[in-house]
């Protein structure tokens, strides 16, 4: 059963630049390397360019698991969170219907 999350964050503007740069390399290495990772979208508000939200869909949970481990994933973290303001807020949610 495929897993969905979200997570939603800021950053600092005068990182922003920097942030963005980490979050495209971050989804092409997905794209390249983690076929379970069956989604992962990041967008931000037109309106509020410091503010993102990435969505994500996985095959199973073991998929998630993988993709936490990977030294992708990681490089990434180490990379954005330095430049949060505040928390990474995740959420879970169960698929309730679907077109694609």
């Amino acid at each position: 059963m495929s897993v969905y999350v979200t997570a939603r964050f800021r950053v600092r503007a005068d990182a922003r630049d920097a942030c963005l740069r980490a979050i495209r390399e971050f989804v092409a290495g997905i794209r390249a390397g983690e076929p379970d990772t069956l989604e992962y979208t990041s967008v931000r508000p037109v309106d509020d360019p410091n503010a993102f939200v990435h969505f994500f869909r996985f095959a199973d949970e073991a998929a998630e698991r993988r993709h936490a481990a990977l030294a992708n994933t990681k490089r990434f973290v180490d990379a954005l969170y330095p430049s949060l303001i505040g928390e990474v807020e995740f959420t879970r949610y169960q698929e309730v219907a679907r077109a694609r």
